[in-house]
Formats: structure tokens, C-alpha cells, sequence
């Protein structure tokens, strides 16, 4: 008689030995992967002698790691082999992929399953047709005048009757997280301009609307299916519904139905007469999923990059009381040192110091550290490396942003004076400074971002002394996501200024 195991041991059992197997071999992997097949493209001595070191004993964040790495790589790019990825900090690969060769570069299946359970055929989650048709979209609702003049009454109106408020009636002995604030900040205005909804979240006395949780933890769970060493990981997890894929599920199926609320309220009020994005949207969008998955990436990409970006901005000011003195010099000048207003678009395009701070904090910490393509036919890039078919492609903005190559002997100081010639802001390559994408997906909200970022941190830096609730560390450490968020958060205390 044959012998059978699951005829003799409860389904159940049987499946609780499978998911300790399962799990130790993904353990294996995982070991396996930090303590050596992490090889350069190039075979030089210099590059293998710091292969040896661990990114998490001798690194603050896997970035700084990949810096390290591509620092010392003769061509500023390596290939990790383990993952069969090519990271590069090269600028003229970097154009390579996103402009020269663009059509050889897509975002690609793998990555589309990664994000396809959050974003679904969302803009920043598709590739050909579908990326084409909403971008087209997306570029003729985000480039008029109307819903620019649009969004900025939004962030007006949330700095002027929520932000400075809720700041001014915080004792000077409360110590506040900033990137909290940011966040709440940030997911009230694009929350009021993509769906015409307002969370009321920048009320401290409040919880994070369940969007919002619900948000943050989908956004991730999801991060977390790239570091995978394999994705037969997550799939077998979500296959199975266990640990961290059924939270993803359970979050997503949250997202879901506020995302279903939204569109029926639109549609019911009648969207012909709204200003919002999502009404914008539905003049020429029926497919109530296609809305769901255009409203998740636009909340995405307006929430997340402009906390995180306005975090870092802050925990470098912090750090640099004479980019606080310049800024509010340069603001005195243009609105008059006792305006208590919001500066209007004019006064901001007159503010090249701001305009060269805000850039330079992105130049050290991108809100997206890097991004990837995937390779779909045989390519060398311009530095000499063979891509395969196949092959995950990266390029590294925040590893950019520390290579002496690109940006000087001084590249690791934050020095907002780099971006000024003659007092007057000058902009660089964006295959350079890859921030926004550059080439042909290059970032459509870009201005409106600035726009928004420039109005809080004039407003704060103007009305109120920020300080940090305890020294700096050197180096912020980041929570892995799909955008920069700093562990712990940015702890303040806030003084409020005589004007």
C-alpha cells in the first residue's frame, strides 16, 4: 500500500510544517544575500574590497549603502546579481534609459505585480496605451491655468486657517512631530484637490482618517515586496493569505471601498460642475476601477513625496540656522518684513535662495530614493555595462546626489549657494538630478509641488523659530517604503516669532 503523508497528518499540520520550511529557506535567501553576491559591473580590486561590509552594521540606510558602492565603482554603476539588478548613478545612463532608449526601458511586468494590488492600471503602474492615454490626460488637467490657480487657494487656505494655527497655539514646551504634521498636511490638500474630500486630519486632536491608515500601511506592505530576494516570496504569502499580505489585503480592501465612496458621492452631486481632479476625470473615465486606480497614484504621489520632501527639508534647516537667516532675508526683501500673508506666485519666482534650498535638500534626500525599469531587449549602456533581456535597470537619485563625480569634493554639505550664479537660481540637467524622472515620464505635478512646498516653508520659517527637540543624528535613518519616511520623525519644538 502506497503511503501517503497527508493522509496521516491534518491538513492544517501539514501546513504549518510547509510554512516553517518555507519561511527558514526564505531566511537562507535572505542571509545569503547580505554577506556577499553584491558584485560590481566592473572586476577592479578597489571595487571588491568593500564588498565585505554590511549595509546594516556600517551603513545608517540601504541607500547610503548603494552610495558607498557606486562611489567607488569606475563607471558609477554596479550589478547585483543576487537580484539581477543593475544600479547606476551614472547621468548618462540615466538619460540612456529615460529619454535615448526610453521604449527598451519600461516600468515592466515584475514591478506592475509588485504595485499592481495598490495602484492597479494606475498612471505610474502601466506602461504603452494606458500609460499614454492618462498621461494625456493628466498633462492637459495639470497644465491649465484653472486647476493651478486651483490647488494653490487649497494649500493657501490649509497654511492659513489650519498649519499656522494649530502651531501658534502649541506651548513652547510641547515637542511636536513635524513629519506627522507634513503628512496630515499634505494628505488634507490633495485629498481636497484630486476628490474634492477634506479628511480634517491637520486637527491633532483627531485621528488619521482610516484612508489614511489604511494608505500608509498598503504603501508599505507593498515596499516591502521589492526587497524580497525572490517574489515567489510574497506570491506564496498572498497565495496562503499569511503575515504581512493579508494586512496588505485587508488594507487594500479599506481603499477600496472609500475609493468607491468618493466616485458614487461625485457622481451623485454631479462631477460636470466640480473643480476637483477625480470630477476632471470622470468627464472622460466611466470604469469605476480605472477612477480608483488614477485617484490611489495621484494620492501617491501628492501626499507621500511632499511630506517626506518637506521633512528633510526641515531636519536640514534645523542643522543650518544660516539658510533660515537667508530665507527670511530674502522673503523680507520681496513681501516687506511685516506681511503675515501667504506670497502670492510672483513674489515666490522671485526667491532664487528658497528656490536653491529646497533643491539642494532633494539633492540629499530625494522623496524617491530610486527608481526602476525593466530591460526588455539586449542594450549597453553609455558607461560600457551589457544589460541583459530581462534585467532590472535602477537609478539611484539619492546615491546621485554623494557622487563627487557629479557634484564635487563638497557633495556630502548642504549648501543651497550651489544652485546660484550671480544671486539668480540655476537649474541643472534633470538627467543630473533625476528628482522629478526626467525624459519623457518626467514628473507632471513638478510645479505644483515647488509651488506647495515653498508656500509651507516660507510660511513656518517667516512666523515661527523651529528647533529640534534633540540633537541631530548625522544621518537620518528611513523606514523602507516607497518614499522617504524618516524613522522615528522629526520631534520639534515651536517658538513663535515677533514679527
Amino acid at each position: 500500500m502506497e503511503y501517503s503523508l497527508t493522509s496521516h497528518i491534518p491538513f492544517s499540520l501539514f501546513f504549518f510544517y510547509f510554512s516553517i520550511s518555507f519561511t527558514l529557506f526564505s531566511l537562507f535567501l535572505y542571509i545569503t544575500k547580505l554577506v556577499g553576491l553584491f558584485k560590481p559591473s566592473c572586476k577592479c580590486d578597489i571595487c571588491k574590497s568593500y564588498l565585505s561590509k554590511s549595509w546594516s552594521s556600517d551603513f545608517e540606510n540601504l541607500s547610503d549603502w548603494y552610495a558607498h558602492l557606486l562611489r567607488r565603482s569606475p563607471t558609477g554603476t554596479i550589478h547585483i546579481h543576487v537580484l539581477n539588478n543593475t544600479v547606476t548613478a551614472n547621468p548618462e545612463n540615466v538619460e540612456h534609459m529615460l529619454r535615448t532608449n526610453f521604449e527598451n526601458y519600461p516600468k515592466g511586468r515584475p514591478f506592475s505585480a509588485i504595485l499592481g494590488d495598490l495602484l492597479g492600471k494606475g498612471i505610474f503602474n502601466v506602461d504603452g496605451h494606458s500609460w499614454r492615454f492618462q498621461r494625456k490626460i493628466a498633462s492637459l488637467e495639470l497644465g491649465s491655468v484653472s486647476i493651478r490657480s486651483h490647488a494653490f487657494e487649497i494649500v493657501s487656505s490649509e497654511i492659513q486657517n489650519r498649519l499656522i494655527p494649530l502651531l501658534s497655539s502649541v506651548r513652547n514646551d510641547v515637542v511636536l512631530d513635524l513629519q506627522d504634521l507634513f503628512r496630515r498636511f499634505s494628505f488634507d490638500t490633495i485629498c481636497r484637490f484630486s476628490f474634492g474630500l477634506d479628511p480634517g486630519c491637520l486637527k491633532l486632536s483627531l485621528p488619521v482618517s482610516d484612508f489614511a491608515a489604511a494608505f500608509d500601511l498598503a504603501s508599505r506592505l507593498s515596499a516591502k515586496r521589492a526587497m524580497a530576494v525572490s517574489p515567489l516570496i510574497w506570491k506564496m504569502k498572498r497565495l496562503f493569505n499569511l503575515g504581512d499580505e493579508k494586512k496588505l489585503k485587508e488594507a487594500i480592501k479599506t481603499i477600496d471601498c472609500l475609493a468607491g465612496e468618493l466616485i458614487n458621492h461625485r457622481r451623485e452631486a454631479g462631477f460636470s460642475t466640480q473643480k476637483d481632479l477625480l470630477s476632471r476625470f470622470m468627464g472622460t473615465i466611466t470604469d469605476d476601477r480605472y477612477l480608483r486606480d488614477i485617484v490611489v497614484s495621484f494620492l501617491l504621489a501628492g501626499r507621500d513625496t511632499v511630506a517626506a520632501a518637506l521633512t528633510t527639508f526641515f531636519w536640514l534647516v534645523a542643522q543650518h540656522p544660516e539658510v533660515e537667516l537667508a530665507i527670511r532675508a530674502e522673503s523680507d526683501r520681496v513681501m516687506g518684513e511685516a506681511s503675515q500673508g501667504i506670497a502670492s506666485f510672483g513674489e515666490m519666482r522671485e526667491m532664487h535662495y528658497l528656490q536653491a534650498a529646497i533643491y539642494e535638500s532633494m539633492r540629499l534626500y530625494p522623496p524617491v530614493q530610486f527608481d526602476s525599469k525593466f530591460c526588455q531587449e539586449d542594450d549597453t549602456l553609455p558607461d560600457g555595462t551589457n544589460v541583459q533581456k530581462g534585467t532590472r535597470v535602477t537609478y539611484h537619485p539619492y546615491a546621485m546626489g554623494r557622487m563627487e563625480q557629479i557634484w564635487g569634493p563638497d557633495c556630502l554639505e548642504f549648501k543651497p549657494e550651489r544652485w546660484l550664479e550671480n544671486g539668480v537660481f540655476r537649474p541643472v540637467s534633470p538627467f543630473k538630478y533625476p528628482v522629478f524622472q526626467a525624459g519623457v515620464r518626467v514628473c507632471l505635478g513638478k510645479e505644483m509641488a515647488l509651488v506647495e512646498m515653498k508656500s509651507v516653508a516660507l510660511a513656518l520659517i517667516r512666523r515661527f523659530d523651529i528647533r529640534a527637540a534633540a540633537t541631530p543624528s548625522q544621518t537620518p535613518q528611513f523606514v523602507p517604503g516607497l518614499t522617504a519616511t524618516v524613522k522615528g520623525g522629526l520631534p520639534v519644538m515651536i517658538h513663535e516669532r515677533r514679527l
